[in-house]
């Protein structure tokens, strides 16, 4: 049995573990979301008892009934963050802090229970306690972690849940790039919007990204990779790249700027974006978060005062922009290639989180096997 101040988790191992041969064949090439490690988390919270019923047990399939709220209404959040073996054969995970707190914030925002961020870490403590061997060792290959709770009342009326699910599951992730970094190009959506001012766009929530779908849609039939977002009310401000916060790099060497979107409530406050603005300022680059009109990216490449975009989110850590396109026209950015800049931020930090760098933040929190001390 598992504690934190307030909550017991059950431990329930599997009783026969994948092969080591089996499983180091799954890992050569797990690619991104396709297989899970043996155990997961799972924990229950009502109106009446709280948080109760917590237990790592063995990864499994749900059972829902057809009028399980969630499935109507779209009440849950989840998050995104990973474990990375690290040099000296330990693992550990990126920040997971900074996710707790932000999955209390998105549970806030959608009338959920906030997981105290205490319970969030020992839940991830515990699961990689037990499945820590499925970290990949391949460099840039990491083990995805996704928590996540839902609305499990069985009704349909709308309501704030009066029952909840939280659960916590880990797969192992390949490169996001196999073939190494690749520019993309973006298409500028003005006829969808991603979130607007009150709405829910600074929280980890499904809607959003079902939301995003048509509009990805309709950027790769204009020929581009992914969607930018920009504000709902006059569609020249900058938002977001697909699910990833947006950067711009101002000047070169010693003398650059990184200018990202404001947090204004309607973007994501990415634990990447954030990251890399503070690993930009000990680099001794600029740093600023203001808004950032369409008009002004344009110009900016024009004249090459803007000399690198990138889009920052966990799963690709730096994806570097070379064109974007819009109904009003095509513009590049630099030489479309990958920028110093960006390369060096990407680098910095996948040091940091691969234990290669010293970790003066204490970002990393190192996970112990079980049974050890």
């Amino acid at each position: 049995m598992s504690t934190t101040a307030s909550i017991r988790f059950r431990v329930s191992p599997v009783a026969a573990r994948v092969p080591p041969e089996q499983r180091d064949l799954l890992l050569a090439n797990p690619g991104f979301g396709r297989i899970f490690t043996e155990h997961m988390i799972s924990m229950r919270w009502d109106a009446k008892d709280g948080w109760h019923d917590a237990e790592l047990k063995a990864y499994a399939p749900l059972q829902l009934d057809p009028g399980t709220a969630f499935l109507h209404y779209a009440q849950g959040v989840f998050e995104g963050l990973k474990a990375f073996r690290q040099a000296d054969g330990g693992v550990a995970v990126f920040r997971p802090d900074a996710h707790a707190a932000r999955f209390r914030r998105s549970s806030r925002r959608l009338a959920l229970p906030e997981l105290p961020e205490e319970t969030f870490v020992e839940a991830i403590d515990l699961l990689l306690q037990h499945d820590h061997a499925w970290a990949p060792s391949a460099p840039e290959h990491s083990l995805y972690l996704r928590p996540f709770m839902y609305a499990s009342d069985v009704t349909l009326a709308v309501h704030p849940a009066d029952d909840v699910t939280f659960l916590l599951i880990a797969s192992p992730s390949g490169s996001y790039f196999p073939r190494g970094v690749k520019p993309v190009s973006v298409w500028l959506s003005e006829d969808y919007t991603r979130a607007a001012p009150g709405g829910t766009g600074e929280a980890k929530f499904g809607g959003n990204y079902a939301g995003s779908l048509l509009a990805q849609a309709q950027a790769v039939r204009e020929g581009c990779d992914s969607v930018v977002w920009l504000d709902a009310a006059e569609h020249e401000w900058v938002e977001e790249m697909g699910g990833m916060n947006l950067c711009f790099i101002f000047g070169a060497g010693s003398t650059a700027r990184l200018v990202t979107p404001a947090l204004t409530g309607t973007l994501l406050p990415g634990v990447t974006r954030d990251s890399l603005l503070l690993l930009a300022a000990d680099l001794g680059y600029g740093v600023e978060e203001r808004r950032v009109s369409v008009s002004e990216w344009r110009s900016g490449c024009a004249d090459g005062s803007i000399t690198e975009v990138f889009a920052c989110g966990t799963a690709a850590v730096i994806t570097p922009v070379a064109e974007a396109k819009s109904a009003h026209g095509a513009w590049k950015i630099a030489d479309g290639q990958a920028g110093p800049v960006s390369m060096r931020l990407r680098q910095a930090l996948v040091d940091i989180q691969r234990g290669s760098a010293p970790d003066p933040r204490g970002w990393l929190h190192p996970i112990r096997a079980a049974g050890s001390r």
